[in-house]
């Protein structure tokens, strides 16, 4: 009895040795993966952020010290923000394209948002029909609207004096993407709640704006963010639009800017890190909603 008890106790004694082993080594195996990813991760990091790097430092360095092909400025100098500032209507386009973003994502924001809440929230006759017709304006290629936007553009007069801005800003103050990201959040507010509202006398547009819209802030900086980022770099519709250079936003201007100066590639860097500037703030501001909202849409689309 003795013997067999022994027996049993070595057994278990081996099992659980093994089992502290296997553990032990499958924790190893994972700690050295994760390392590997951490690295791989880095070595990604590094190659992306060296060129802006770069960018940056070439904009500090005075113009003979670009065949030096140095990576560090041996005299940096602020000299190139001063002429791309002074001898450029750099300010006037970083000034459009400021406008004409902010402009465009509150339009979006707030029609977006409330195109989407209709939508979902009301029963009315056509309603998936009208939905469907949306969604349908998503496979027109970009390209193929240019041609009606413009007519439209020149029959309203919108290529002449500051309805220029108009004209730039118009195809972007409503979008079928922004309209379908929110008619899927919004189908995670409870329909009981607005109900609620109403029997308490708040009329639709305040159960929309002071109920339903805080309950997806999430969806809608997210669709704030992105819209702000494709405005900021939005070249190809300004280009055809804008007739005159005073007007031209920023991705415009520096094409132009880049022509005229070829040679002076210290000028080029610093007017292309000047417009990273607002993209960086808005990144560093709202990261957290960055991420938040790449993530809901990965859900909710």
């Amino acid at each position: 009895m003795a013997t067999s008890m022994q027996t049993s106790a070595d057994r278990t004694l081996q099992l659980a040795e093994q089992l502290v082993s296997g553990t032990s080594r499958s924790r190893g195996q994972f700690s050295w993966l994760t390392l590997l990813v951490y690295l791989l991760l880095s070595l990604g990091a590094v190659v992306m952020v060296t060129p802006f790097i770069w960018m940056l430092l070439t904009s500090l360095k005075p113009a003979p010290e670009l065949v030096q092909f140095a990576f560090l400025p041996k005299n940096p100098t602020l000299e190139n923000y001063q002429r791309v500032l002074q001898t450029s209507n750099f300010g006037r386009w970083y000034l459009n394209s400021i406008l004409i973003a902010i402009f465009s994502t509150t339009s979006v924001a707030f029609f977006d948002s409330l195109v989407g809440y209709t939508l979902n929230k009301f029963q009315f006759p056509g309603k998936n029909l009208i939905f469907l017709g949306i969604l349908a304006t998503l496979m027109i290629p970009t390209e193929m609207l240019i041609i009606p936007w413009f007519t439209m553009s020149v029959r309203f007069g919108w290529q002449q004096g500051m309805a220029q801005y108009w004209g730039i800003a118009f195809p972007g103050l409503i979008t079928a993407t922004g309209i379908f990201l929110m008619r899927q959040f919004f189908d995670g507010v409870p329909s009981e709640l607005l109900d609620a509202a109403r029997i308490d006398g708040l009329h639709e547009f305040g159960i929309w704006w002071r109920i339903a819209l805080p309950l997806v802030k999430p969806a809608v900086a997210a669709l704030c963010i992105f819209n702000f980022i494709g405005n900021w770099n939005a070249y190809l519709w300004p280009l055809i639009v804008a007739s005159s250079r005073e007007f031209y936003t920023l991705p415009v201007g520096l094409s132009f800017f880049r022509g005229e100066s070829t040679t002076e590639w210290e000028k080029i860097m610093t007017a292309a890190s000047l417009a990273t500037v607002p993209l960086l703030i808005v990144f560093i501001l709202f990261q957290r909603q960055i991420i938040k909202g790449i993530a809901l849409t990965g859900l909710k689309g």
